[in-house]
């Protein structure tokens, strides 16, 4: 069931919605203040809190407008109040409470609320999009896509290359070693490499011939 957090500076309140909730089969912690409440909040997690609206040190608005405004209002609230005029109830609804229970609170009232309240922050959770991954330098130049697992090609294919160098010779270089790599993997097979690499023979003749590949080593080898 749920992990429910009460907040009431009654201590005749909290027992009694520690008793009834918990005989729902909830989890309950209580808090007396907003002091306590901002431990409680940040200890437990719960997934729904019954916030009342007047305390001694903050009271529940105030206080769920903190958690509103710094990112902790993940959780359902319903507020509680013997005293709150409507437009205090209507504020608390603009900042984000889930509904409002006015004391004294009885036992359907109570329970509708509580149910509706964690049925609303299942939807939110189901809702939620997935984190995002951490940017990584590959996602950065695939926009996001992710690419395919390397292809082992053995020792031939072990290559380094020199990157504190002109950018055509850069280029040149790994071209040598991808068409040195399909000629060895191909047993110097001119039509396969051109089907691999999507080159014309002719074309391909000509590329090996300016990048200096000496086809009939790859052959031998």
């Amino acid at each position: 069931m749920a992990n429910i957090l009460v907040v009431d500076d009654e201590l005749g309140i909290r027992d009694l919605l520690t008793e009834i909730l918990s005989d729902e089969g909830h989890s309950v912690e209580t808090a007396e203040n907003a002091a306590q409440a901002r431990k409680a909040r940040s200890a437990s997690q719960p997934d729904l809190v019954l916030l009342d609206i007047w305390m001694p040190d903050t009271d529940g608005v105030t206080l769920l407008k903190e958690w509103s405004a710094t990112g902790l209002l993940t959780m359902p609230v319903v507020m509680m109040s013997g005293h709150a005029t409507i437009d205090t109830a209507v504020e608390a609804t603009k900042i984000g409470a889930n509904s409002f229970l006015e004391k004294p609170i009885t036992l359907q009232k109570l329970l509708k609320a509580v149910n509706d309240a964690l049925a609303k922050g299942e939807r939110i959770k189901a809702a939620a999009p997935a984190p995002k991954a951490e940017l990584t330098v590959e996602a950065a130049m695939t926009g996001g896509m992710q690419l395919p697992a390397p292809v082992e090609m053995g020792p031939q294919a072990t290559q380094s290359f020199q990157l504190d160098q002109p950018l055509r010779e850069a280029r040149d270089e790994f071209e040598k070693a991808y068409f040195e790599f399909h000629l060895s993997k191909e047993g110097g097979s001119m039509t396969r490499v051109a089907e691999k690499t999507g080159l014309e023979r002719t074309h391909l003749y000509r590329k090996l011939k300016q990048l200096g590949v000496d086809i009939n080593r790859s052959k031998r080898s």
